[in-house]
């Protein structure tokens, strides 16, 4: 996002290393940010919405080198408190949650855990506000982008995997949702509003074109997507 005084990323994907482990199927970030004329030394901010790795391992190189060496890393301070606790570590369940753990440390670490820590409910950046969006993990943030009269919900991972599936279906706790019954609540919460105001809402798991607006459907909710234009 283009804010004016600002050059914005919201969260950073797999990353390169992936990107060449996979050759080229996963961690295409910083490709397409390249191929849409991005430098990535030209961005300010980086905002981080949660700790798991397809949202920061794209903040470091293969080389595990800062991959946007010029910004300032944003992160939800819920989250980074969290993450970065040494006893909530070592009584992490195997699997995705310790995972996070090691994970965190590691990209974080490699940025010699240089960060600015945010508060949810605040303007971030110029036009973009945090929504604490908990359930999916601790500090899941969520983010309204406004510009001019115009309005984007953009939800992250509020629904991840099939996404839609689970908008179909808010009752459904996958997995990878921490604490299921809050990640219930948060989507119900949320999808409640997007339906009521008419706004458009943004998925990062979402199939193209990614967007579109929320209607209630049932018990649950299904996603009409906005037509995709080709032109900038």
């Amino acid at each position: 996002m283009n804010t004016g005084p600002k050059l914005v990323v919201i969260d950073t994907g797999l990353g390169a290393a992936t990107y060449e482990q996979s050759k080229g199927a996963l961690g295409q970030f910083h490709t397409n940010l390249a191929a849409s004329g991005i430098d990535s030394k030209a961005v300010d901010t980086v905002i981080i919405s949660h700790f798991h790795g397809d949202h920061i391992n794209g903040l470091i190189g293969a080389d595990n080198k800062p991959a946007f060496p010029n910004a300032e890393i944003m992160v939800p301070a819920v989250e980074w408190k969290y993450w970065m606790d040494d006893a909530n570590m070592s009584s992490a369940p195997e699997g995705l949650v310790k995972g996070t753990h090691a994970n965190s440390r590691r990209v974080f670490g490699a940025l010699g855990n240089k960060v600015t820590q945010y508060e949810a409910g605040k303007e971030i950046a110029p036009g973009i506000t945090a929504v604490a969006t908990p359930g999916h993990t601790p500090g899941h943030t969520s983010y309204l982008i406004s510009s001019g009269p115009a309005t984007v919900m953009a939800q992250v991972d509020v629904t991840a995997g099939p996404a839609l599936l689970f908008a179909r279906n808010p009752e459904y706790q996958p997995f990878f949702d921490m604490d299921g019954p809050q990640a219930v609540a948060t989507r119900r919460k949320l999808y409640d509003m997007a339906a009521a105001e008419k706004m458009i809402i943004q998925g990062f798991h979402f199939p193209f074109p990614a967007h579109g607006y929320i209607e209630k459907d049932g018990t649950g909710y299904r996603l009409i997507p906005l037509a995709w234009n080709p032109t900038i």
